[in-house]
């Protein structure tokens, strides 16, 4: 049976899942940006890539990167697309190190980070022309009000852009778990020094909704058109959710 993931948190705390997402990505911070080169094996450039190739379409002049983290998809899209972006986390160390990541690359300019809650976006309705979130939503703990708080935020008749791990199913599925579950959380512990962070990432996987259940999810959030695309065999999906 599939877990809600509303309950699926990164510690076993008192906490709310908002406060343990905050201090997970608090503690790692310092080496998430190792640790998502190695533990994609790079791949995840790749399809941050293929974000912004999608949202570029759109000719955005302002974006809203949510839960942004260091700042790397926030990076493809200034590049990519040459609009300003905002990049929104919960984390104060990862936009930390995304803040000298920024300064480093002279994107400071074009590029703003602060720290904010995606179930309570600090901006006006119609603000962006695209908001994206990478790997982020599962984190949300309150799913539907973080999704509507996304469309709020966007004009009219542009486009939220989603980008999350998938359940994998087919013969590459039981391959993929075992790599999820077992390789991937072992490495994560031994350089992150957190025991529980890359434990939660593949638990909050798998009680993630994911393809048709997700875009049915968007639709009753209120967007009124949605598509997506699965990358890599099935390991990601982007969604493209317009107003």
């Amino acid at each position: 049976m599939t877990k809600d993931i509303t309950k699926v948190t990164p510690y076993n705390s008192e906490a709310t899942k908002k406060s343990q997402v905050e201090d997970m990505f608090d503690n790692i911070a310092p080496k998430y940006d190792l640790l998502n080169r190695v533990l994609s094996m790079k791949i995840d450039i790749l399809w941050r890539n293929k974000l912004v190739k999608w949202m570029k379409n759109d000719n955005p002049q302002e974006v809203l990167d949510v839960a942004t983290g260091t700042g790397d998809l926030a990076i493809t899209i200034e590049k990519g697309t040459g609009s300003k972006v905002v990049g929104l986390d919960l984390s104060q160390q990862m936009l930390n190190v995304g803040v000298i990541k920024i300064k480093k690359l002279k994107l400071d300019g074009k590029i703003s980070m602060q720290k904010g809650d995606a179930e309570n976006l600090p901006f006006e309705d119609n603000r962006f022309d695209a908001v994206s979130v990478a790997f982020g939503v599962r984190n949300f703990e309150n799913l539907p009000k973080g999704l509507a708080e996304l469309r709020r935020v966007v004009k009219d008749n542009k486009s939220v852009y989603i980008l999350e791990f998938l359940k994998v199913e087919g013969l590459m599925g039981p391959f993929y778990m075992f790599y999820f579950k077992n390789i991937l959380p072992a490495i994560g512990r031994l350089v992150s020094k957190d025991n529980r962070a890359y434990t939660y990432l593949p638990d909050s996987v798998n009680a993630f909704p994911f393809g048709e259940k997700m875009k049915q999810i968007l639709l009753d959030t209120g967007f009124k058109k949605v598509e997506y695309k699965k990358l890599s065999l099935g390991i990601a999906t982007i969604y493209k959710a317009t107003k």
